[in-house]
């Protein structure tokens, strides 16, 4: 077990967790990786929305009333949304490579 936050414990099993690649934008750079136990629908059911939203007032060019979002926003957005579920995220660049 790891302590991730002062009063809550998680045990990881191997076969409940994921490791996702979530991408909302053409850039690669912008995509980000999440170790999760949610499956793929759940993870669309909350950020396809915040997505969408952007990408609609965008198409309007209403920037006063468009709710721009990042890559961390999306993720507290999983996080408040699933309290109890695992939610990590990890930048592609934030990863470390070993090579032998």
């Amino acid at each position: 077990m790891k302590n991730l936050t002062e009063n809550k414990q998680i045990m990881i099993l191997k076969e409940s967790v994921n490791l996702i690649r979530v991408s909302t934008t053409s850039n690669e750079e912008e995509d980000f990786l999440l170790l999760t136990d949610l499956n793929d629908q759940e993870i669309k059911d909350i950020i396809t929305p915040i997505v969408e939203k952007e990408r609609e007032s965008q198409d309007f060019d209403d920037e006063e009333n468009c709710d721009f979002y990042d890559n961390e926003g999306l993720v507290w957005a999983l996080k408040d949304h699933y309290p109890n579920n695992l939610v990590i995220q990890y930048t592609l660049d934030g990863i470390d490579s070993l090579t032998i």
